[in-house]
């Protein structure tokens, strides 16, 4: 038994030895934390002695850059992420409901596909195919069109020119 006690209290005594040890080691990592190691090595970016006076006309060659180089934005589209396996799920579904009527979430998820996948053309010909269900006549048309620009002797290209000249004959009337 008093063995017991002895090896207890030795045992304490270790204990409150090794947490003041590791106390000691956070407190200076926390204070070597606060401290930047970047203070020796700053860079003086400021302008040399007499820089204006060496280079008298810098701040208007500067000043005529800025105004004349303003980059050219016609040509920017936007990003988008291009996750083609996502498009090809989006098809997928979009054909399930495609087969059970639904049209509107059918254009949906053809649509969706067509956000991962631009100018995908099985998605694009399926939107067609929704437009014209559900009445839209005039995005029915474009779609055709553009998914016969994508594919051209497509799988789907004797259907789509089938869709427009039905399209056509309607409008006509």
């Amino acid at each position: 038994m008093l063995r017991l006690g002895l090896a207890l209290c030795l045992l304490g005594a270790g204990a409150c030895c090794f947490g003041q040890q590791t106390s000691d080691k956070t407190s200076d990592r926390n204070r070597e934390a606060q401290e930047s190691s970047s203070r020796d090595t700053r860079i003086d970016i400021s302008p040399p002695k007499n820089d204006a006076k060496d280079h008298p006309d810098s701040k208007s060659a500067v000043a005529d850059l800025d105004e004349t180089a303003k980059p050219d934005t016609t040509d920017v589209q936007e990003f988008r992420p291009w996750d083609p396996m996502k498009a090809l799920k989006d098809v997928e579904v979009g054909d399930y409901y495609y087969k059970r009527k639904n049209y509107r979430a059918a254009l949906d998820r053809y649509q969706e596909a067509l956000y991962y996948k631009d100018n995908d053309a099985i998605a694009t010909f399926h939107v067609a195919q929704c437009q014209e269900k559900l009445g839209d006549k005039a995005e029915a048309r474009k779609h055709y069109e553009q998914y016969l620009k994508i594919l051209p002797e497509g799988p789907f290209a004797k259907e789509a020119h089938v869709s427009l000249d039905r399209l056509a004959k309607n409008e006509a009337k």
